[in-house]
């Protein structure tokens, strides 16, 4: 009896429901949301080591939080660190795995159509495409099941085999 040679079948590429999209996007926004407190605490604590070393003065503000949001050049520069955390998250993990943790909580990855990971600039055009998530209301109906933001990122979004 001759042994049929069994062949390596690549399995189809699965992309993922509105469902799954928006269930790891409310995951990273929670672990985002962690993230942002533990950069604002290094930065109030930043700014209250020059306020006791003199290098610094608060002027008419209530307090240190005061100073730091409602200042009008130091406000935009706080906003400005904050939005660069997020981005810089997003970006790394994008990048260096194509998983976020909500992603990887879901069994999603983001990669390239030949399955490498995405450029920065990439990661910077689906960051700015999106419309914080609302990019993902058209997957269900785009031809690839993609959204808004791979679209125009050139990259996809596909759902991770069952590891057996």
């Amino acid at each position: 009896m001759k042994k049929r040679k069994q062949q390596d079948v690549k399995p189809a590429k699965q992309y993922p429901g509105l469902f799954r999209r928006l269930g790891a996007w409310l995951y990273d926004s929670l672990v985002i949301a962690a993230v942002l407190m533990l950069a604002g605490g290094v930065a109030m604590a930043v700014a209250a080591l020059m306020l006791y070393t003199g290098l610094l003065d608060l002027g008419n503000y209530q307090d240190l939080s005061a100073y730091m949001t409602q200042h009008p050049v130091v406000g935009m520069l706080y906003t400005g660190y904050l939005a660069l955390v997020i981005v810089g998250f997003f970006a790394y993990f994008w990048c260096k795995g194509g998983q976020t943790l909500g992603m990887r909580a879901w069994k999603l990855r983001l990669q390239n159509k030949d399955g490498s990971n995405i450029r920065l600039t990439q990661a910077l055009i689906r960051m700015g495409s999106s419309a914080f998530g609302l990019g993902n209301l058209i997957a269900p109906f785009s031809k690839e099941k993609q959204s808004f933001q791979d679209l125009m990122a050139e990259c996809e979004m596909i759902v991770l085999p069952k590891v057996n």
